[in-house]
């Protein structure tokens, strides 16, 4: 049956098979990882064979390992990617030299050619940067120290690939007598010249261009312009025989520090999740069960020996780098899982003849198994990190990092001339801080002295988990509509209900409806400099201080009780309230002070709290 009301038949099962197997699988503890696997081997040709070309659908699954790489590039600025640095040359480059020298020495002992030893060794050492990566983001832990650890190791293997692919022709070239050093050279030129210009591109020409559709163009452009670009990344790196992975990567690691960061990231987070899960599933289809019910024992063995390998090196180099016992179990477990990338190395190295058809198959089953057992082994791990937490005094919760370590986060919606001002606060005591907007002009005037704003809505909810209201202490709602600034405090109040939320009220009525939704602060943005000004003027008219700040108590009193008896009768109660006509004074001052002369500077104070940027 190919077609049901003209959609494919295939699609239903995959978006039946989407829907079922990750809550199934979560439920025994599993993860949803393993099931879409296991929807893999049960669809695939091995199964029910739903989908007979399995290496089709790896193709095009393999744009869900693009899309996680962008979103990585993505979360990782450029000034904390070389704060990395020692970790992914060291620690990254040791656990792949290490690593693949143990795996291909097994190899060659049981009898694989040297040749394929080596690049089984090498595909098997690798480690899955889909199912470490999206773990540590569902825990939220990548900006842990051992989560930046992992990622170090993941991205040197994944830039180790770029060698891999370029070197696989030439091997195979060698072994039939046809190297050309000339073309190899040529190729490396090429794609340096490419990966410059991705390079140049994101640094100089696509901000511009988001910019202007941002401002032209409706929501449904800016997901074209955001697919375009990530998928115009990973062709131009295909293009210069690289990986597509590497090039998105890169792409998103230009744009970490763009102001629209966030708005790409919600652009290709849901395709991301829809073609990983096409992914995980096209490797399930993948599995030659025939092989696995002829080598059972082997590949059992061969699994034990490949996770207790991988998980003793990397636990002690992780150990040897300063890492502490839990974290070494996390590292060592999270790096456990055959990466991707095997999946298309193998194939590649068997099409070339660099190892036989069935030794690919052998090799690429372990892959598979390792895949599976991932996720339960990266529990155990997680359960053996916080037991040893506990032993050690603790409670193996890390409160300590549940913030990245900062421990004061804020979240400030709308940067315009009220927002800017709160803002300074926080900045000037070094609290990390997210600004958001959606002014386009704002945030381009903004960044000219020196305020990473991001663009972005903060009356939708992907925007505001994007921008980290989850983590953020409090939240600040600056924007200049009361209408948008009711319908952020109730998203806030119902999705993040442990922040506190300081709003800004622009009347009354505005103060009344934020009252009644028992915001921590607000307050009217005129009515503090307006008491300031009232000040200013009884000190101007030589009035002595100590009266002035009197009748300013007095003022502020009044206030408050007026807003009281509005909110329990209404707007227009506490009128009496107001000081509506001449009152003399009580007690009775004698003035006899000269008026006092407002300079200049007490001027631009008055007035800075409402001023513009410069």
């Amino acid at each position: 049956m190919e077609h049901t009301s003209g959609v494919p038949f295939q699609i239903l099962v995959f978006l039946l098979a989407a829907v079922l197997a990750p809550p199934l699988f979560n439920r025994i503890g599993l993860g949803a990882i393993v099931g879409y696997l296991f929807a893999g081997v049960l669809l695939g040709p091995a199964g029910m064979s739903f989908f007979e070309d399995a290496e089709g659908t790896m193709r095009f699954a393999e744009l869900g390992v693009v899309l996680l790489l962008f979103l990585i590039g993505l979360e990782l600025e450029l000034s904390r990617l070389l704060e990395m640095r020692r970790d992914i040359l060291l620690f990254g480059g040791a656990q792949l030299v290490v690593t693949t020298s143990v795996l291909s020495a097994c190899a060659w002992l049981l009898g694989v050619p040297p040749v394929a030893a080596v690049i089984a060794g090498f595909a098997l050492s690798l480690s899955s940067t889909a199912v470490a990566s999206r773990i540590l983001d569902e825990r939220g832990h990548l900006t842990r120290p051992y989560g930046q650890r992992t990622f170090s190791v993941l991205l040197a293997q994944d830039l180790a690939i770029v060698p891999a692919f370029a070197l696989l022709p030439a091997l195979a070239a060698q072994g039939h007598g046809t190297a050309d050093p000339s073309s190899i050279a040529f190729r490396v030129v090429a794609a340096l010249l490419i990966l410059a210009g991705i390079v140049l591109a994101g640094r100089y020409l696509i901000d511009p261009v988001l910019r202007f559709i941002v401002r032209h163009g409706g929501p449904e452009v800016m997901i074209a312009a955001t697919l375009l670009l990530v998928f115009g990344a990973a062709a131009l790196s295909a293009v210069a025989g690289l990986s597509m992975a590497l090039g998105a990567f890169l792409a998103g690691l230009l744009l970490a520090e763009s102001s629209y960061r966030h708005a790409l990231e919600i652009n290709v987070a849901p395709f991301r999740s829809l073609l990983l899960a096409l992914f995980f599933m096209g490797v399930g289809m993948s599995l030659d069960v025939g092989v696995v019910s002829r080598h059972w024992v082997l590949l059992l063995a061969a699994l034990m020996a490949l996770t207790l390998v991988k998980i003793a090196i990397d636990a002690l180099l992780a150990l040897r780098l300063g890492s502490g016992l839990p974290d070494a179990a996390r590292i060592a477990t999270l790096l456990t899982p055959t990466s991707e990338f095997a999946f298309v190395i193998l194939p590649l190295a068997a099409g070339a003849g660099l190892m036989t058809s069935d030794m690919g198959q052998v090799v690429l089953a372990l892959g598979v198994l390792s895949m599976m057992a991932g996720p339960p082994l990266i529990s155990a791990g997680e359960a053996i990190a916080r037991r040893l937490k506990r032993s050690d005094g603790g409670d193996g919760l890390d409160r300590a990092e549940d913030l990245d370590g900062s421990g004061r986060t804020a979240l400030v919606i709308g940067f315009g001339r009220f927002g800017q001002t709160a803002a300074q606060f926080l900045l000037s005591e070094g609290v990390e801080t997210i600004l958001i907007d959606r002014n386009v002009d704002g945030i381009r005037l903004a960044g000219r002295y020196g305020f990473k704003v991001y663009y972005g809505d903060g009356a939708r909810l992907d925007v505001l988990r994007a921008a980290g209201a989850a983590d953020a202490q409090i939240i600040l709602v600056c924007v200049e509509s009361p209408a948008l600034s009711l319908k952020i405090v109730d998203l806030v109040r119902r999705e993040f209900p442990l922040a506190k939320v300081l709003v800004r009220s622009f009347d009354r009525s505005h103060s009344l409806a934020l009252m009644e939704r028992n915001v921590d602060f607000e307050v009217r943005e005129m009515w503090e400099s307006s008491v300031l000004f009232g000040h200013a003027a009884l000190r101007a008219l030589g009035y002595p201080e100590d009266r002035v700040e009197q009748v300013e108590q007095d003022i502020r009193r009044r206030d408050l009780a007026r807003l009281e008896l509005q909110r329990a009768e209404g707007v227009d109660a506490g009128g009496d309230l107001l000081h509506q006509r001449f009152q003399q004074a009580e007690p009775l001052v004698r003035i006899d002070a000269e008026p006092v002369a407002l300079n200049a500077g007490a001027a631009r104070a008055l007035a800075g709290g409402n001023a513009p940027l410069p």
